[in-house]
């Protein structure tokens, strides 16, 4: 007999990310069930550019934030925590959480493969940010070099000799796809 496996909700989760055990670790709350979330050194260096780049463009044109490992959920989903890698809200009017999860979608969300994920799961985590709100997703995929940027209306895979534009959420933004790749080398 298969023990069945109740999920949880975001206020249990909110509990087991108190723990005192769990303060310094990475989960997300995925459909109910706690996810940890390992970063390499490589998934750290993409990252990184990432931020710079997209730091630097939101420096200049203010219209956005930028987050690093960001909790985001929706108050009418009880069973979701997410935590994308990087992400940015244009919600500039909204005061900046500082306890808890944003109760929105970013307006830009990315995720970046590391070696414990699925590229099945990363296109599913795409595909829930698309319908929670979010306005634009991309997934980096360092073993393959690509980078596939998914908008309610458009799917696109980007390889190396391709700029990755900013889209509707970072207007005028492009940068060469070979760069991102190039910073974790």
């Amino acid at each position: 007999m298969v023990a069945e496996h109740k999920p949880i909700s975001v206020t249990e989760f909110d509990k087991f990310l108190a723990a005192p055990e769990n303060r310094d670790r990475l989960f997300e709350l995925i459909n109910g069930e706690i996810v940890e979330k390992v970063v390499t050194q490589k998934h750290g260096a993409i990252a990184s550019f990432l931020v710079i780049e997209i730091g630097l463009y939101l420096r200049q044109n203010k219209i956005g934030r930028l987050g690093i490992e960001v909790r985001h959920r929706v108050p009418d989903d009880l069973e979701n925590d997410r935590l994308p890698d990087v992400s940015v809200t244009l919600d500039l009017d909204k005061p900046i959480v500082e306890v808890g999860a944003v109760l929105y979608m970013p307006a830009l969300a990315i995720e970046i493969k590391s070696p414990d994920d699925t590229y099945k799961g990363m296109r599913e985590k795409a595909r829930y940010f698309l319908s929670r709100g979010s306005q634009m997703v991309w997934l980096v995929f360092p073993e393959k070099r690509i980078v596939e940027v998914y908008s309610p209306d458009d799917e696109q895979i980007l390889t190396e000799n391709d700029i990755l534009p900013g889209g509707n959420v970072l207007p005028g933004f492009s940068l060469a796809v070979r760069e991102i790749f190039a910073a974790a080398e």
